[in-house]
């Protein structure tokens, strides 16, 4: 399953870039921790686990960055138990604003395979709708700082 949200911050690209990475758990309302785990700075091959709740149900991840271009593209794949994920983020410049686009593709295991199979349709805009709910509270937390 695929899914891609964007929103537009008023915000310079490097100031969104590294909020974006470095603050998840602050602007994500799923992601309750997300920490490296390699040593060194972020860039491809650097590892991290993240934990997130939803609706009550916890969920760990060991992730890898994948891309790492400062301040235009960060990209990362994720492993959990129930289904894995690929995140890439693109930040593009809008003369001192930043749109920031999320394509999220996600593969399930076991069971869910048949679940995503059967529902496909809804699973993919409630995928959509939560993309851009996490990227409007990204939003509102850069453009009402300092």
């Amino acid at each position: 399953m695929r899914s891609t949200a964007s929103v537009e911050i008023d915000r310079d690209p490097a100031t969104v870039f590294d909020f974006t990475l470095h603050r998840v758990a602050d602007w994500s309302e799923i992601v309750v921790s997300d920490e490296v785990t390699s040593d060194g700075e972020i860039g491809v091959g650097t590892t991290f686990h993240t934990v997130t709740e939803e609706r009550g149900k916890r969920m760990e991840f060991d992730g890898e960055v994948t891309c790492h271009e400062p301040f235009t593209r960060h990209c990362v794949s994720m492993t959990g138990k129930s289904f894995d994920m690929a995140v890439d983020y693109d930040f593009e410049d809008l003369g001192g604003r930043t749109k920031v686009t999320q394509t999220s593709v996600v593969k399930a295991k076991g069971f869910l395979k048949i679940v995503f199979f059967l529902m496909a349709p809804l699973i993919a805009r409630s995928g959509c709708d939560a993309a851009l709910k996490e990227l409007t509270n990204l939003k509102r937390m850069l453009e009402s700082s300092d």
